[in-house]
């Protein structure tokens, strides 16, 4: 594990990214790569990097790299915010870049995780090649009134809105998973069918769990070792 801190001017602050690589790996050794938000907790809490550590040992995933972004202020930057994005796309992933070499990009997170990478992908259609989205908070009127108190609760729904009704610059693999008692299922269901239409190949999983770690992590295998076959095998 290493870590960087990738300036933005536009967040005013640092992207904290610590870089996961198998251990006899050397810089310059180019492995595809898997970018998570709220990495850290991910990885204390989902046991993220010793999940791909034993995919990678049993020979079920390619050797790769993982990213684990923390968020400074995550409200904000999660939460469809076109400064973050930005940042994410033209600083965070060529800082990353420069530092070691990496190829194909998956974009992965849970929640305003999932959302922001989401965000992301539709704003910067090039920066990643599949997405694996946890309970996103893709928050719609009809179904997530509750959460209007959330300081950025009119925006994720301007972004959602729009990303039901517009189509997309491109494509890509992606799945999303949620636990079926969860508030944020109807809006997954919704996101997974829009995205279906408008030519992604999409999957959606509804898994026992609710909104916390333990079912994210639970959900990793097989789903998301699927997902990264699938892409890192093209």
């Amino acid at each position: 594990m290493r870590e960087l801190a990738i300036a933005s001017s536009a967040l005013g602050a640092d992207v904290v990214v610590g870089i996961w690589s198998p251990d006899d790996a050397v810089d310059g050794e180019a492995m595809p790569l898997l970018v998570a938000h709220d990495g850290p907790e991910l990885d204390k809490r989902a046991g993220l990097t010793r999940f791909v550590s034993a995919q990678i040992e049993a020979g079920r995933l390619p050797r790769h790299r993982v990213a684990l972004l923390a968020p400074a202020e995550r409200d904000q930057w999660y939460s469809a915010s076109a400064l973050y994005a930005r940042a994410l796309a033209t600083r965070v992933l060529p800082g990353i870049t420069d530092a070691v070499a990496v190829r194909r990009p998956v974009g992965m997170g849970a929640s305003l995780g999932g959302l922001a990478m989401l965000h992301a992908h539709r704003r910067f259609p090039d920066a990643f090649a599949g997405l694996f989205l946890q309970s996103g908070s893709f928050f719609v009127p009809r179904f997530d009134r509750h959460e209007s108190g959330f300081v950025r609760y009119r925006r994720i729904v301007r972004f959602v809105r729009a990303t039901l009704r517009e189509r997309p610059r491109r494509t890509l693999p992606v799945t999303l998973t949620c636990g079926a008692r969860e508030e944020n299922v109807h809006n997954n269901r919704l996101m997974a069918s829009a995205l279906a239409a408008q030519g992604y190949r999409a999957r959606f999983v509804e898994g026992p769990g609710v909104h916390d770690y333990t079912a994210w992590r639970d959900m990793l295998d097989p789903h998301l070792t699927a997902l990264l076959q699938d892409v890192w095998a093209r």
